[in-house]
């Protein structure tokens, strides 16, 4: 050979004796074979995909190193890959076993592929000892490929329970002997190894309800191991016969049971695939589709037979179940409890009627528990071993209910003792005798007896009425109430005698001044039964209130009379005081005298004038002997020649006593009036004044001279008017001229110089 330059050469000529050291590994550190000429190949396996090194050589670093392959079945060797040393080369049709290359003498092939399944040969040359030695190594690569990963095939997807199913597990490749196991998952999660089956086939005959899920093939062999997705295998069946279940729970000995107002769930369950549908029926009458029909509410309606109708609608068939639904309701209210009263004993009662189912009912009392009853239970108990207060208790049970329910009696003696009373009833034609105790428990019992101790009437609870015919002879009979209580001995009574009215006055004379108040008295004295008060008048006529100033004033057993404003001619006489009960009447006078206040003095008018245009009057009076007063009225009228003519009309009232004199307006011209002045004590008045008719004002004028002129003239006037004036400073001298009149409080000769005079003259002409 010529060395190195011998790989410029095809590889096909470096073919030498085969001498090789054969370094072997897959994976990790390779491992170092030695072998000669004559031994047998050894056999090595790779994995498709994974890599394999092969080492040759003696541990002697060797000069050439070349590596042949040679495929199964075949003679011919391929070259794959030479070295010295310094160069190397890998053939390129050496792809075809995967990516082939040297490292040092070692031959690596890393993405191992199936093609390189054969026989390998390493030649290497060494030079020991001044000559050559050729070695090589021999051995048989086998290449396993990993298995592919299943698929499970199903026969039929939907299979109806009772047929047969097969299910296969597919393997695209993978090197033999390949291993088969089986997994069956439920739809609610839970998995099961089907551990007796290996092989490629599951077979499952008959399918049922329980095979119904998720089946998963998993294969592996030397190299691998993988697993299928899994294949899902719906098992079509049902409906089964439904089973139906009510919450919250109850049994009766029909059915289930619920309380009246809370919500009841009826759920119907039917084993099916696909799911059943459900339809409800209640009483034969469609009431709900679905699985659960809720009732929010019961009530008493909805007891009835419920029937639960489930279809499968991929088989077409159906099932159903019935049930029925009681609703339990209790009784309204509470447990009544009541005693009745017996001889020596009293007797218990404790009802509580209605509801669904009838209530249990128990007693309960001092001693420990008593009878039990449904609806309606009765306990005698006898009094003398009964103390005062001993408390009993019912307590009622219900299904309905979640607590009992009570009631309670406690047993006590009436306090005190009876009262008796009477009435009159329908006009005083009847007398009704009332007696009552009240209280206890039980309550007592009342009786009346008449005045030999017999027994009028029955006996009755708490209060006892017996009715009488009214008459006369009644009067002076004695009645006994007499009671009775198991807990109260001896027995107590009340007594009760009837009798006439009789009555009293206050005062049996009555004296008030005129339009002064007046009260009359009469109280009530006695009489059984009680008798009605009344007043009659001076006219023998009953007084009602509120009429010519009387007003009636009850105060129990008295009737009070008051009389306002009196009058001695609608008020004075003899009043009586009338009482009566259906037994008679009785009665008592009052004489009522009202006296008038002593009469005024007398009046005079002093001044009576008109004013300037006849619309006014200015009146002046004096007061003759001595009197009280409180006041003064002045009347007038239109004077006509009779005096008698025209009403008297009052002109002015309420004029103060003080007052002497008075200013009237409001009069007509054209009408002459007539006054006249009353003095008043309170209510009385005096003697009227005499009547006088105004007189007209003084005037003054200013002289006329008619028909002539001169000096005589002149001085006659000047006389004459000298003259008026005297005479009007003078009035007692010349009477016939009237003096003005005053005001109340002024000064009179003030008036009279400064009052204006009218003057008339009368003047002759001499011619």
């Amino acid at each position: 050979m010529e060395g190195p330059r011998a790989l410029h050469r095809p590889l096909s000529l470096l073919l030498l004796t085969p001498l090789c050291l054969l370094l072997v590994g897959a994976s990790g550190p390779p491992h170092l074979t030695h072998q000669g000429p004559d031994e047998e190949a050894m056999s090595i396996q790779g994995v498709r995909g994974g890599s394999v090194e092969l080492a040759c050589g003696s541990g002697l670093a060797p000069l050439v190193v070349f590596w042949s392959f040679t495929p199964l079945g075949l003679l011919t060797p391929r070259p794959v890959a030479v070295t010295n040393g310094a160069e190397s080369k890998v053939e390129a049709g050496a792809s075809a076993l995967g990516a082939v290359s040297l490292r040092n003498s070692s031959l690596v092939l890393r993405e191992l592929r199936e093609g390189a399944r054969g026989h390998f040969l390493c030649q290497a040359l060494h030079a020991a000892g001044g000559q050559l030695h050729t070695t090589y190594s021999y051995f048989a690569l086998a290449v396993l490929v990993p298995v592919s990963k299943p698929r499970v095939r199903l026969s039929d997807l939907s299979p109806v329970e009772g047929t047969s199913v097969v299910a296969t597990c597919a393997v695209r490749e993978g090197t033999e002997p390949v291993t088969f196991a089986w997994q069956h998952r439920a739809p609610q999660g839970q998995e099961e190894e089907l551990v007796e089956v290996t092989e490629r086939w599951l077979r499952l005959d008959p399918v049922n309800r329980t095979d119904l899920g998720w089946y998963i093939c998993s294969a592996h062999n030397a190299v691998s191991r993988m697993s299928s997705d899994g294949a899902f295998l719906d098992v079509i069946y049902g409906p089964d016969n439904p089973v139906i279940s009510v919450e919250p729970l109850g049994f009766s000995e029909e059915g289930f049971w619920a309380k009246e107002r809370e919500e009841v769930t009826l759920s119907c369950l039917a084993g099916s695939n696909p799911p059943s549908h459900y339809v409800w029926l209640r009483d034969h009458t469609q009431a709900h589709t679905g699985p659960v029909y809720t009732i929010a509410s019961a009530t008493r309606a909805h007891t009835g037979l419920y029937t639960c109708l489930a279809r499968n609608s991929r088989l077409d068939t159906r099932t159903q179940a019935s049930a029925r639904l009681t609703i339990y309701y209790p009784p309204e209210g509470q447990p009544s409890c009541a005693v009745l009263p017996n001889l020596g004993a009293v007797t218990l009662v404790c009802t509580w009627p209605g509801g669904l189912p009838a209530a249990q009912l128990q007693w309960e009392g001092p001693q420990g528990a008593g009878p039990t009853a449904l609806n309606n239970v009765t306990w005698s108990q006898p009094a003398a071993h009964l103390p005062n207060g001993s408390v009993f208790v019912c307590a009622g049970q219900h299904p309905a209910l979640a607590l009992p329910a009570f009631c309670r009696i406690t047993l006590w003696d009436p306090l005190q003792s009876p009262t008796c009373w009477t009435t009159a009833t329908v006009e005083d034609q009847f007398i009704m005798l009332s007696c009552e105790w009240p209280g206890g428990q039980p309550p007592a019992l009342l009786s009346w007896l008449d005045g030999l101790q017999q027994p009028l009437d029955g006996s009755s609870p708490s209060l006892a009425v017996h009715l009488l015919q009214a008459q006369e002879d009644l009067a002076g009979q004695e009645f006994t109430c007499r009671g009775t209580h198991p807990l109260r001995v001896p027995d107590p009574h009340c007594r009760l005698q009837l009798e006439a009215p009789q009555l009293s006055v206050a005062q049996s004379r009555v004296s008030v001044l005129e339009g002064g108040e007046a009260w009359l008295g009469c109280a009530l004295l006695g009489g059984m039964p009680p008798a009605r008060l009344l007043w009659l008048g001076p006219q023998r006529r009953q007084v009602e209130g509120g009429t010519s100033g009387f007003t009636l004033h009850p105060e129990g057993a008295q009737l009070h009379l008051r009389i306002r404003d009196a009058d001695p001619a609608r008020h004075r006489g003899a009043y009586r005081c009338v009482a009566r009960n259906a037994l008679g009447s009785s009665s008592r006078s009052v004489l009522l005298e009202v006296q008038r206040y002593p009469a005024p003095p007398n009046v005079t008018i002093r001044r009576l004038t008109y004013g300037r245009h006849r619309r006014e009057v200015q009146l002046r009076w004096a007061v003759e002997g001595p009197g009280n007063l409180t006041g003064f009225l002045v009347q007038r009228r239109a004077s006509v020649p009779s005096p008698e003519a025209g009403a008297w009309e009052t002109a002015a009232r309420d004029i103060e006593p003080e007052s002497r004199g008075r200013k009237l307006g409001g009069l007509d011209p054209g009408v002459r009036y007539a006054f006249r002045v009353l003095a008043l004590n309170h209510h009385t008045a005096g003697h009227p004044s005499e009547v006088k008719t105004p007189a007209d004002p003084p005037f003054s004028a200013y002289p006329a001279v008619l028909g002539a002129a001169g000096t005589g003239v002149v001085v006659a006037t000047v006389a004459s008017l000298l003259v008026f004036q005297y005479a009007a400073r003078h009035p007692e001298t010349f009477p016939c001229i009237e003096p003005p009149p005053t005001n109340p409080g002024s000064d009179p000769a003030q008036e009279l110089t400064d009052a204006p005079v009218n003057v008339t003259i009368t003047v002759t002409a001499t011619p």
